[in-house]
């Protein structure tokens, strides 16, 4: 008998065999944010008028894939505000107070000798909210305040070895793990990261200021 002719290859998923449900099509993880799940991401759902992002000419494959790019940052985000958060439950202290922790842990690392006028000029904070910060931080035993070795007029700000212990075990933790992950990088990788991050970086915070100058205007006169 002669040989039958192969089937024509095709991209059609197999037939579903009988008594056996098909598979189901991929989805959002079941642990998955709902800005994700109900993608708040994907200008497909949000803007779908293409009022704010211009789509032309890209296909499904390549919008998906910025979409997960989109995705993956706000995961990013999600995760670095936990873990500071936990980092400042574990050590029960605010924002501002962990910020001035670091910054004394890391610049008498270097080998200087930090003073209130340091820790007010890294803060962006007045002098008589240093003072607070600085007695609040004392009291619970996380800093002490000693003469300044070289200049007389000044104060050396001094961290406990109990808080730099816990802030190794939380925030200097946090950092090795990301220290490592981009490591593992290429340095091909990282160039690209570094790039992609800082064109992310200079879309923030400049246009604000305009529109919001513009808004006021419009407000004023308006208002006339």
């Amino acid at each position: 008998m002669p040989d039958e002719p192969l089937p024509e290859p095709t991209d059609a998923p197999p037939a579903a065999q009988p008594g056996v449900p098909p598979a189901p099509r991929p989805g959002p993880r079941a642990d998955e944010a709902p800005e994700i799940a109900q993608g708040f991401h994907d200008p497909r759902v949000v803007d779908r008028s293409g009022r704010l992002v211009q789509t032309a000419g890209m296909d499904e494959a390549e919008l998906a894939q910025i979409v997960r790019v989109m995705d993956a940052l706000f995961r990013w985000r999600t995760a670095e505000q936990r873990a500071s958060a936990a980092s400042r439950r574990y050590m029960q202290l605010g924002e501002t107070d962990m910020k001035a922790l670091r910054f004394v842990i890391v610049r008498t690392g270097q080998g200087h000798h930090v003073t209130a006028r340091d820790i007010a000029a890294h803060l962006g904070i007045s002098s008589a909210s240093t003072t607070k910060l600085l007695d609040r931080l004392e009291a619970g035993g996380h800093i002490h305040r000693t003469a300044h070795p070289t200049d007389r007029r000044a104060i050396a700000v001094v961290v406990t070895p109990e808080t730099r212990k816990a802030a190794e075990e939380t925030v200097g933790r946090e950092h090795a793990r990301r220290f490592r992950v981009a490591a593992a990088l290429s340095p091909q990788e990282r160039e690209t990261v570094i790039r992609f991050l800082d064109d992310l970086s200079a879309t923030s915070e400049e246009s604000w200021d305009g529109q919001a100058a513009a808004a006021a205007s419009t407000a004023s006169d308006g208002a006339v």
